[in-house]
């Protein structure tokens, strides 16, 4: 131990009398730890750390699946929720719950928060405790018991102000009263993550009882509904997934279902997690590639300072000290760089995490738990530890094979530049730089495909114009709207007032709004189309006021828009979009045709609109049917206004004409359509940022790379420049032999880094979108921009070589 500390010491006076080089070092290892720490820190959050509930490992959410009738996932229904109960042989128990939209009344301002109404299972499940008063209880799930309401602690601080004396206060929801019966702790979280609920909840605020009367057995169609289970001890997913796959079957034939569907189960770390371990996994081999550049490159620097080390080691040698000694002493050095680095990667990752949380994409769940805590700092001092070895092992085993007499003899110059201008001499630096170049390669090509990959999502259409729009949403929740010619006069009166504003071209309204997490769809009947058994065609719902579209500008593309003449009283209508006609109509005889919901009601077709991304740029969602908001009232909607200047200057405006007609209604989820565009790209514009940076990074070191080994070539080998130049040879010939010399190690690196890159953009497959994996014009131009950097790195120690002075180095030799 005491050795250990001598060599310590000895290690950190040399590192010290050379801080140019220690100073470069150090930063090169610490962006390189840094950025693996960041990432392993979100990886540990995500992926090694259990969620924050009892035995969270066998916790599972329940999804219904039909893709054979374009249904990748669907909410459950009551009705299977008490078949699964009744029948499962895997879980210990099954908790039920809806996602609730819910206006508090009684406040300055009504304010709209997120609610669940669940079973009082779900509470003994997550391991929620009270901080005051009570959790649900068995008792409170069934019909006609008080109605009581559990308060997050969020919102316990931000509405009610701490009051310790709110449990026993009434509460008014959706114009209902409510009693409060508990507060729960803050430590409690419940996000949409692992409540993926049908109304779109970010956060649980409230908790309201869900009792379920008895026949709720045969609520098949109200689909809308999350299932949470607890599977029972020593019974895998796989083993529920097979249990549950039985009692699917079971309801297919009861129901006549489509035979595509089946019920998924989904482990809660892999619900809450998304398609994100990917793209982390992708990120994590990045920087775990960039660090390995920067080692390389650190080994590079190493061996060129052990190169004029040689006389002092060769000194050392002859004074007695052993191999192992000097060996011990060079790794010392290393170590010491590492654990500086690791240091300085700290930092790096804290103010990497803290730019995270401030830009906060949208795309990474359980931000609130990633932090650098024990375990991420055991992971650092590994990395910088094992890193310090591996970039110093190389460099300490050259410089204790010193050549002893050729070392003394030269007068520590070194011996190494006899024999010409050739990297035979320098086959370690030469691997090193080759490893460099191949792996920036990997991560430019990666970069590459997703910047490509973007660019052509961005330009991808949204199906209307989203500039100078701004969008929010209206909840006219109270009796005066439990009727729905209540519900229409409210949204004529605001429509109209919203017309006379100054700036406001025109207003619309739709009850799901493109581009935001609301749903609502079902099976339509369509003329002249008989599925088969089970296979009702679905169709994405919306109403939609009559100038929806010309606010949106989403295109008519034959016959007409709604208008105020489609009354309660006249024929049902209805509009469908182009993947809807094309489907059924493909020669464009669309209009006059009809659907229905009941054979008695039949509704008419009387326009053919564009095709609008609903979900996503980058998702092909299902057709979309329209109805008039005119016949068919929602009262809660979306508000679009187009404006002449900046919607979002006019926001304040709307507001106050709303609150003018009815100070009670809620408005919320405010943005403009630019907003919601913009935010719908936030997962791969913040990947593609990310592993962009990383491979800037990566080609800067692999420039720096191919500088160092060129510049240390140029110095050792200046007499034989120098002889050259005596004998006539000229300044472009002398370029020409470096820079023909640097290029051969890039060509060889690109060789190997083009083959590694088709394997690992094989993996990336399923980032990209509208780009192959394999996309010739993206390989061919990061490896012209690789060779076009490589060049300059090389040119310049080429140029610097031009400048030696023949007689100066021959007198010297």
């Amino acid at each position: 131990m005491l050795a250990l500390l001598a060599d310590l010491r000895l290690a950190v006076r040399a590192l010290a009398r050379n801080r140019g080089l220690t100073a470069v070092i150090v930063l090169s290892l610490a962006l390189g730890i840094g950025a693996n720490t960041a990432l392993f820190s979100v990886a540990d959050a995500l992926f090694l750390k259990p969620l924050p509930y009892p035995e969270a490992d066998r916790l599972a959410v329940l999804w219904l699946r039909a893709p054979g009738i374009g249904i990748p996932q669907d909410w459950p229904s009551p009705g299977e929720y008490i078949d699964i109960v009744t029948q499962n042989h895997s879980f210990s128990e099954v908790a039920i719950s809806q996602g609730r939209n819910l206006t508090i009344a009684g406040l300055d301002e009504p304010e709209r928060v997120d609610g669940l109404a669940t079973s009082s299972n779900l509470f003994t499940m997550l391991g929620a405790k009270p901080l005051y008063g009570r959790v649900l209880l068995p008792q409170d799930d069934a019909p006609g018991q008080p109605a009581v309401a559990v308060l997050s602690y969020g919102i316990w601080r931000r509405l009610f102000h701490a009051d310790p004396n709110i449990v026993g206060r009434g509460v008014t929801l959706n114009n209902t009263a409510y009693t409060v019966a508990g507060v729960l702790r803050p430590e409690f979280r419940l996000n949409h993550e692992a409540m993926q609920t049908v109304n779109n909840i970010d956060r649980c605020d409230i908790y309201l009882p869900l009792p379920l009367a008895a026949d709720a057995v045969n609520r098949r169609g109200d689909e809308n509904y999350n299932l949470t289970a607890r599977l029972k001890p020593g019974v895998s997913l796989a083993q529920a997934q097979a249990d549950i796959a039985v009692i699917a079957g079971r309801i297919r034939e009861k129901d006549k279902r489509d035979r595509s569907f089946t019920i998924g189960v989904v482990s809660l770390v892999d619900q809450v997690v998304g398609n994100l371990r990917r793209i982390v996994l992708v990120l994590f081999a990045a920087v775990g590639l960039v660090l390995l550049i920067a080692c390389a490159n650190v080994a590079n620097l190493l061996l060129s300072r052990a190169t004029g080390r040689e006389k002092e080691i060769a000194v050392r040698t002859a004074l007695g000290a052993g191999r192992w000694a000097l060996v011990r002493q060079l790794l010392a050095e290393s170590v010491v760089l590492g654990l500086a680095g690791g240091t300085g990667g700290v930092a790096i990752a804290l103010a990497a995490l803290q730019a995270v949380r401030t830009i906060n994409p949208g795309n990474i769940p359980r931000l609130e738990d990633i932090r650098i805590d024990g375990g991420v700092l055991g992971f650092t001092f590994a990395v910088s530890v094992i890193t310090g070895i591996l970039f110093g092992l190389a460099p300490a085993l050259r410089a204790a094979h010193v050549d002893l007499n050729s070392s003394l003899k030269s007068g520590g110059r070194g011996s190494q530049g006899a024999g010409g201008f050739r990297f035979a001499h320098h086959r370690l630096r030469s691997l090193l730089v080759v490893s460099e170049v191949a792996v920036s390669l990997m991560l430019l090509t990666g970069a590459g495909l997703l910047v490509r990959s973007f660019i052509q999502l961005s330009a991808v259409p949204p199906g209307f114009q989203p500039g100078h729009v701004l969008s929010l949403r209206v909840a006219a929740i109270g009796t005066r709207y439990h009727e729905a010619a209540g519900v229409r006069e409210f949204y004529r009166q605001v429509t109209d007032r919203i017309a006379h504003l100054p700036g406001a071209q025109s207003s619309g309204l739709v009850s799901a709004l493109p581009l935001t997490p609301t749903v609502g769809w079902g099976g339509i009947s369509v003329e002249g189309f008989t599925p088969a058994p089970g296979q009702e065609f679905q169709s994405d719902m919306r109403t939609a006021s009559p100038d929806y579209f010309r606010t949106m500008e989403i295109p008519l593309m034959a016959g007409r828009f709604f208008g105020d003449h489609d009354t309660p009283d006249s024929r049902p209508v209805a509009i469908v979009d182009q993947t809807f006609a094309r489907r059924f109509w493909p020669h464009g005889d669309a209009v006059g045709k009809h659907i229905w919901f009941d054979p008695k009601d039949p509704y008419t077709i009387v326009g053919v609109v564009g095709t609008v991304k609903e979900y996503g740029l980058d998702t092909e969602g299902k057709a979309v049917t329209y109805f008039s908001s005119t016949r068919n009232s929602s009262s809660v909607a979306y508000l679009v206004v187009r404006t002449t200047a900046d919607p979002a200057a006019l926001t304040a405006s709307v507001v106050r004409e709303i609150h003018a007609i009815d100070p009670t209604v809620a408005v919320y989820d405010v943005q403009t359509m630019d907003g919601r565009v913009y935010e719908s790209l936030a997962r791969p514009r913040f990947a593609t940022a990310m592993l962009s940076v990383f491979a800037l990074f990566a080609l800067a070191l692999a420039a720096v790379g191919v500088y160092g080994v060129m510049s240390f070539q140029v110095t050792q080998s200046a007499h034989d420049i120098g002889v050259r130049l005596a004998l006539g040879a000229g300044r472009g010939d002398i370029v020409g032999m470096v820079v023909r010399q640097g290029m051969l190690l890039v060509g060889a690196g690109a060789v190997v880094g083009l083959a590694c890159a088709a394997l690992l953009t094989s993996a990336m497959a399923t980032l990209l979108f509208g780009v192959s994996a394999h996309d010739l014009t993206t390989f061919g131009a990061v490896t012209a921009f690789l060779l076009l950097t490589a060049l300059v790195a090389s040119y310049i120690p080429a140029l610097r070589a031009t400048r030696l002075d023949p007689l100066a180095v021959l007198r010297d030799e």
